[in-house]
């Protein structure tokens, strides 16, 4: 009996034990304009600028993550990318200096075919109002657990985000220490524990989506804004060469078109596309919004031209999705196809949308 207890603890210890990675090691891939190990604010540290340091052999899934970070009072994003795939697919966590005590001074995104999607991804759950300190060490603590997270600073005992929920599916990756940006920021004493055995104390339901909520798409392949541009008519010449994937919205309904589809320069649109079979004549009202550009076609006539780019709205908006739009569409008796063509400039490419009687 004490036997199989000793070895119960034991293996217990082992699965939270912490593994301490130092700047020196040659674990670390490190890159940038500016990658200096220096002494900062009295600790041995890491100086990055427009670099990163990648810990490849991470295999990081559920666990604990903590490492310090001293900030530039500057406009930049530094933060940490974990659960990597590779370069282009991860979750983000990153801090925006130059918002502290905003609204939006933290982020959280996933990450898909190279793009972030702080627009779709805000509010709760995903950013949050928080000072940052300059001139000290902050540190942060990261609790991470498949679909939940909690973000902690300077081991406070509440979370100062409760993420609910992380978009991508949880699976081990690499962690990389990133700050592409034009701007110095300092990382010490990074260590990480892989363990399933972590507890998310904020856990909670998901809260329910409204009635009408479209959850699914057809999604169009790309093709280029200037082929929609100034047209008030579609036939069915104009889709007949795109092949379409069906894409499930989250639990926000929002639907991520970057999940499928990868923005180039000239292949920056794609159709999202809703059949609507009704018995008889109707108008129905379309909640709805969309990053960034929006054209809405009902049975190939344009109703809807939009644009919710970064600060269209105001000087602080920042291009997020929401039901800010609503059109009332004309049904007629039988099939009805909704096409939406949805461009991208930058900040993360969906929508979402709610019929309602």
């Amino acid at each position: 009996m004490y036997r199989s207890l000793f070895i119960m603890i034991i293996l217990s210890f082992n699965a939270m034990a912490q593994t301490a990675v130092p700047f020196d090691s040659p674990r670390w891939k490190i890159t940038g304009q500016e990658a200096v190990k220096e002494t900062h604010l009295g600790q041995p540290a890491l100086r990055l600028k427009s670099g990163s340091a990648l810990l490849a052999d991470a295999n990081f899934r559920n666990g604990i993550i903590e490492f310090d970070i001293a900030l530039s009072k500057a406009r930049y994003f530094p933060g940490i990318d974990f659960r990597m795939q590779d370069e282009a697919n991860f979750e983000e966590y990153y801090l925006r200096p130059h918002q502290s005590g905003n609204p939006d001074a933290m982020q959280y995104t996933p990450v898909y075919n190279r793009m972030g999607g702080f627009q779709l991804y805000y509010g709760t759950g995903y950013n949050n109002r928080v000072e940052l300190p300059f001139g000290r060490w902050l540190h942060v603590k990261m609790v991470l657990k498949e679909k939940e997270g909690e973000i902690y600073f300077d081991n406070g005992v509440e979370p100062v985000l409760y993420i609910n929920r992380f978009d991508r599916e949880p699976v081990a990756g690499m962690i990389s220490l990133t700050n592409p940006w034009d701007a110095m920021v300092w990382y010490s004493n990074f260590v990480y524990t892989s363990s399933d055995a972590v507890t998310i104390r904020s856990s909670r339901e998901l809260p329910k989506l409204p009635e009408g909520t479209i959850t699914n798409w057809d999604v169009s392949t790309t093709f280029s804004e200037k082929q929609v541009d100034g047209r008030t008519k579609l036939d069915a010449a104009d889709t007949a060469s795109l092949h379409w994937k069906t894409l499930w919205a989250d639990h926000n309904g929002i639907t991520n078109v970057s999940v499928l589809a990868t923005v180039t320069e000239n292949q920056n649109t794609v159709f999202v596309r809703k059949v609507i079979d009704v018995s008889s004549p109707r108008i129905q009202k379309l909640n709805f919004g969309f990053s960034d550009k929006a054209r809405v076609y009902l049975n190939g006539q344009l109703l809807y031209e939009g644009n919710d780019e970064f600060v269209t709205r105001d000087y602080r908006f920042l291009g997020t999705v929401g039901y800010w739009d609503a059109l009332y569409l004309p049904l007629q008796k039988g099939r009805n196809e909704l096409l939406i063509a949805i461009s991208e400039a930058f900040g993360g490419w969906g929508i979402k949308a709610r019929l309602t009687d």
